[in-house]
């Protein structure tokens, strides 16, 4: 009785690790996807296949997927062999989320302000703030900003684009040159 038991609550307990959402984010990741993710990857997270590239000229799309019924977005590009020649297949350079669910380990998200990233994030190394331009009066702009970390040995950034003082979009994407 005592090992149909164990048996039991082993499985359950496999059952449910394996069904657990993932709404990570990091300077690498958001949920399942991961920068770099190459075509074989990212078409078994997302149980299809993503994209096709069809003309020669065509380098990188725009791509929006489903993740546990929330929307992440990804730019994909073709990638390349060790010449740098393209290989036929792809990897995942940025990934941002408007989503709420998706959150960094110390709780950064979709929601947070201004002042709630400064408190969490005063002790990392390499953050900025910077007031973006806007198009339609051609003037920084006084109420769209972005908080932008910097992983210098992952070659990425986490950014927190915010409207006045609140972040509506998390984004993680390649430094440009790698």
């Amino acid at each position: 009785m005592k090992k149909l038991l164990f048996l039991s609550f082993l499985t359950f307990g496999l059952i449910y690790s394996s069904a657990q959402e993932n709404f990570d984010v990091s300077t690498l990741r958001i949920g399942a996807y991961t920068i770099n993710m190459k075509k074989k990857d990212i078409e078994k997270v997302s149980k299809t296949q993503v994209v096709s590239f069809t003309a020669k000229d065509e380098n990188y799309k725009n791509v929006a997927v489903k993740y546990l019924g929330e929307t992440i977005d990804m730019i994909i590009a073709q990638s390349s062999d060790n010449q740098g020649m393209y290989d036929g297949g792809y990897e995942i350079t940025s990934l941002s989320t408007k989503s709420k669910k998706f959150a960094t380990k110390s709780g950064m998200k979709v929601g947070s302000t201004r002042a709630q990233l400064l408190e969490t994030y005063k002790n990392y190394p390499n953050f900025c703030i910077s007031f973006l331009w806007n198009e339609k009066t051609h003037k920084q702009s006084t109420s769209d900003s972005i908080f932008l970390l910097t992983d210098i040995d992952a070659g990425t950034f986490l950014s927190f684009q915010m409207l006045n003082d609140v972040v509506t979009i998390v984004s993680v994407y390649k430094s440009q040159g790698d």
